[in-house]
């Protein structure tokens, strides 16, 4: 049972283990006051079912296996003291990455402002297709590679003052990635490609979120083609002497090697089809069944999220952005207004997330059981507060908080901080490509 709740203003209500609860919306100050003490996290514990309805069969992401197992990440849980099998339907990288895309869509469409570093790819005419990468996209958000290989200006980004100091900040010394990188403040990070390599910095993660389905069944999955050409599998095809990309069934139009025809294959073709029509996509498929990665059915899928407040209390901000000290209470201020930007960014992403529904792959499709409220869990884990939050109120309390942030010296600023490839990042890119078209050529 609970012990105490907020009752406020006529909000909405729950159903909650027989007891009827008053869920207010969360304010600036409510946030704030959590932040600074007393409460242990906010947490989201809500169940989904298929889009397709209960019963529906869905897709988890799989792994590679000795292929005499599931290829799904599976394990057993205590679920309400009962030993149930369950999988692993979208993982705590996989849904930080999504929250850390819908903050992208969100800061791109300027609802929402806060430091974001990107790489432009558009100076070079073979790599104009990238875009540009950005530290919410790149895998290792401020200190990910690719942004190590980037310059600013004609200085590599790790050379430049605002590089040296994320190179030497850590959680205890926070300023620089604050004003440049929050997310990795939130997400977490390891500066592993740093000049100090294994040695470099790490960033603890505050905010979690994992999605499982419980009490799993196995399914299978089949698949046939009938070709309507009724095109044999076994007629041989050769890659044609014209074109390595294109095929001919005529030897003496084929490429040679050492005399002989090369047989024509694709890359990501099946390998068994080497040489044949099917290399080529076309004949028959005949019927199978694939028993170790056929989707699943479940009672419901669980997805918990926790935004932790004692890892953000545990960030410090010793400096503002000008590398002026902070002192007594100045520091204490300004800590916990930077802490509750970070926690109000985090609530955000939540937010933004669930907003955008849970179409995670194909045919793997959530929707919730029903609308959960945000959870305030207390220091002492027994007692719970439970509050709304839209998107427009979850944008609002950001720039509040950000403001008050910036009024101690901790500023955000809007404007991205740009780099482009250094060329030998370029190049890279540029013969990585190339090598792999030479690959597909190949058949390799």
């Amino acid at each position: 049972m609970i012990e105490s709740v907020v009752v406020t203003r006529y909000v909405w209500s729950l159903r909650f283990r027989e007891s009827t609860i008053m869920i207010e919306p969360l304010s600036f100050d409510t946030l704030k006051s959590a932040v600074s003490g007393g409460v242990a996290a906010f947490r989201i514990n809500q169940r989904l079912q298929p889009m397709g309805g209960a019963g529906d069969k869905i897709f988890p992401p799989t792994y590679a296996t000795d292929e005499k197992s599931l290829r799904y990440a599976e394990e057993d849980r205590r679920i309400e003291g009962e030993k149930l099998p369950c999988i692993l339907v979208d993982s705590v990288a996989s849904q930080a990455n999504r929250m850390e895309e819908a903050l992208l869509r969100a800061w791109e469409d300027e609802e929402v402002h806060f430091p974001v570093i990107r790489v432009d790819f558009s100076e070079y005419e073979e790599l104009r297709d990238l875009g540009s990468i950005s530290t919410l996209t790149a895998p290792h958000r401020v200190y990910d590679a690719l942004l190590r290989d980037s310059v600013d200006g004609d200085t590599l980004f790790r050379d430049t003052p605002l590089g040296a100091s994320i190179t030497q900040a850590s959680a205890k010394a926070a300023t620089p990635l604050y004003i440049a990188c929050p997310t990795t403040l939130l997400f977490g990070g390891w500066d592993s490609t740093g000049p100090r390599g294994g040695l470099g910095n790490k960033v603890q993660r505050a905010i979690a979120s994992e999605l499982v389905a419980i009490n799993v069944v196995p399914g299978v999955k089949t698949s046939s083609r009938l070709d309507p050409a009724g095109i044999q599998g076994n007629v041989p095809v050769y890659q044609a002497e014209s074109d390595p990309n294109d095929y001919t069934i005529h030897a003496s139009g084929a490429a040679k090697k050492n005399g002989k025809p090369i047989v024509f294959s694709r890359k990501g073709g099946d390998g068994d089809g080497k040489g044949k029509a099917s290399a080529v996509n076309h004949s028959n498929i005949a019927p199978s069944i694939d028993k170790f990665a056929g989707g699943i059915t479940c009672d419901y899928i669980r997805q918990t999220t926790v935004l932790s407040l004692p890892a953000l209390r545990r960030i410090r901000f010793p400096e503002d952005q000008d590398g002026k000290k902070l002192d007594g209470q100045a520091r204490r201020d300004a800590e916990l207004a930077a802490r509750t930007s970070l926690a109000a960014l985090g609530l955000t992403a939540i937010v933004l997330l669930s907003d955008e529904g849970f179409d995670l792959r194909s045919r793997c499709a959530l929707v919730p059981e029903g609308s959960v409220p945000l959870e305030l869990v207390s220091a002492q884990g027994h007692q719970s507060t439970f509050v709304e939050l839209s998107r427009q109120s979850a944008i609002a309390i950001l720039k509040q908080a950000a403001e008050e942030a910036a009024s101690y010296g901790l500023a955000w600023k809007r404007e991205p901080i740009r780099l482009k490839p250094a060329d030998k990042l370029a190049d890279l890119i540029v013969e990585s490509r190339k090598v792999s078209a030479d690959k597909a050529e190949s058949g390799e």
